[in-house]
């Protein structure tokens, strides 16, 4: 490495570990929920916060991932903010299973529900439901936040969803088990109940249609809510619930059992090898992304300080230079790589292509390398680094919309599970080519480096400046350099605010942001999740055109 070399890398480096600080720092204020004071009266009723709960429930020294921390963040300012949604979700391990554990946050608004938090439950469901892991809910919840019921309650993707998931997942055998460990009220009544086998907490659960106060408004009817839906009426007189637990330890420590004596899964029989850890260190990475996202790097380097042993078969090595295509090893688990490749190469006809952009040798490659790893039972990963497709006359006459379909139908149509990585550009058509969320990754996270938008900060300001300036003209203003320079940057400032991977983290466009070097974890987790599921279709891409 010559000296300006390792004067570039020490800069990225430094750039890239500030991010994770960043991010780390904001991780640690989510974990607070609905603050200190929320906390202590949570423990003040003898109840365990939910990510207690959680930590309690799951298996000592192993390996876990949350989805969605970032859910909710920045939204709802006006009602008081609502922290990952006001509900956990992890993926971990109990009693040596993997398995899905879902908790409601009763520090947050006492664990009502958002429109984020029904979307953020639907996720969760829908991972479960994809990989045919049992679904643990640790149920603490006020029900449905009533100011934005409106946003929550009767559209297809809203609260009922949850429910109809619930009957579909037991349809399925999939394994539900659900605690009743604080308030369960109105329609959120009916999960507990729709799952396999529920528990409640005595004296601090409780399980209505309608609580004491609504009973007394409705009928008439006067009556306190732990003869109403308590643990002794439900355990003893109406037998909605199956266990009675004296306190959330104890009901932890049964679940612990329950999960203890579930069977073997059927498996979906993706290979898997010894693991063997990266040759290349894997914190290289901090030091070989760039410390801005216009300059160019080798995302090979990015690969190999990823996959076991650093070993890396590449795909047609000399064609479609600007995707990467290749077999690997992580964490033991076979994939197959599909990433955008950043640095300025040269076509197959010696011509000069951008880095980060798809052409259309690079699509076909891609596309045929996707069906070989469908024929040949290989999951996909993912990493996206991507401007877009190439445009311009010889990109149009040269077919890149008909090669680019191909890829998406390609991508679209796969069956083996895809995961997919964000490590830096996420803009336009090439979010969907290289599987965005909208093409059912079974994982989707970013790295703190990345941006996901329709195009870049400033070249949207750009446009959107020309919109804006011909429409003051057009009012008959007169517009000056430095009017102009003041509106390109409002443009900007607000633009860049919504390409962060936070804003996107927020509205759980990813599943997570996370620290680059936790990459093999996720993905190992996510294809150890995944076979759980057999492989039930055969892989038809249908019709495209060649």
């Amino acid at each position: 490495m010559t000296k300006k070399e390792e004067l570039n890398f020490n800069k990225n480096e430094d750039v890239n570990r500030l991010l994770v600080s960043d991010l780390n720092r904001k991780l640690d204020q989510v974990y607070l929920g609905g603050g200190e004071k929320k906390i202590a009266k949570h423990h003040s009723k003898g109840k365990l916060t939910a990510r207690e709960r959680i930590a309690y429930l799951l298996d000592k020294k192993t390996e876990s991932i949350e989805i969605g921390a970032f859910a909710g963040e920045g939204m709802y300012e006006e009602h008081g903010g609502c922290p990952s949604g006001g509900v956990v979700g992890v993926m971990g391990y109990v009693s040596g299973k993997q398995c899905i554990v879902v908790a409601n946050d009763a520090t947050v608004k006492a664990g009502a529900w958002f429109p984020i938090t029904g979307k953020k439950n639907l996720r969760i469901q829908e991972i479960a439901m994809e990989n045919k892991l049992p679904i643990i809910y640790l149920v603490d919840s006020a029900g449905v936040y009533l100011p934005m019921q409106d946003e929550i309650f009767p559209d297809k993707e809203h609260f009922g969803r949850i429910f109809r998931n619930n009957a579909i997942m037991s349809s399925m055998g999939i394994t539900q088990i659900a605690a009743i460990m604080g308030s369960c009220v109105a329609g959120g009544a009916y999960l507990p109940i729709m799952s396999d086998e529920s528990l409640i907490v005595d004296k601090t659960g409780s399980i209505f249609l309608a609580g004491s106060y609504l009973v007394k408004a409705a009928i008439g009817e006067s009556i306190d809510n732990e003869t109403l839906g308590g643990a002794t009426t439900h355990c003893e007189i109406s037998g909605v619930t199956d266990y009675k637990c004296k306190d959330d330890e104890d009901c932890l420590d049964r679940i612990k059992r329950m999960m203890d004596k579930i069977g073997d899964y059927d498996k979906a029989g993706f290979n898997r090898a010894e693991s063997i850890s990266p040759k290349q260190n894997i914190e290289d990475v901090f030091g070989i992304l760039p410390s801005t996202r216009d300059k160019p790097y080798d995302i090979k380097n990015i690969i190999n300080s990823l996959v076991d042993n650093s070993e890396f078969d590449e795909y047609k090595e000399e064609y479609g230079k600007t995707i990467v295509c290749g077999y690997a090893r992580i964490d033991g688990w076979a994939v197959g790589i599909v990433a955008n490749q950043r640095e300025v190469v040269k076509s197959k006809k010696g011509e000069m292509q951008f880095g980060g952009v798809i052409y259309s040798d690079s699509a076909d490659k891609a596309a045929r390398f996707i069906m070989n790893s469908n024929q040949k039972k290989i999951p996909l990963l993912f990493f996206q680094d991507v401007s877009g497709f190439m445009v311009g006359s010889r990109s149009e006459h040269g077919g890149i919309i008909k090669d680019g379909a191909k890829m998406v139908s390609a991508m679209a149509n796969s069956v083996v599970p895809k995961f997919t990585v964000i490590i830096g550009n996420s803009y336009g058509a090439g979010n969907y080519a290289m599987c965005g969320k909208a093409y059912d990754p079974r994982l989707i996270v970013a790295w703190p480096s990345a941006q996901l938008a329709v195009m870049s900060g400033a070249a949207a300001a750009k446009v959107l400046l020309q919109i804006e300036v011909a429409s003051l003209k057009g009012r008959g203003e007169e517009i000056t350099k430095e009017r102009e320079d003041e509106l390109f940057n409002n443009i900007k400032n607000k633009y860049d605010e919504q390409i962060s991977p936070y804003y996107a983290a927020s509205r759980l466009w990813t599943d997570a942001i996370i620290n680059p070097i936790d990459t093999r974890k996720w993905v190992s987790m996510g294809i150890e999740a995944a076979n759980h599921a057999p492989i039930e279709k055969p892989y038809n891409v249908g019709i495209i055109q060649t």
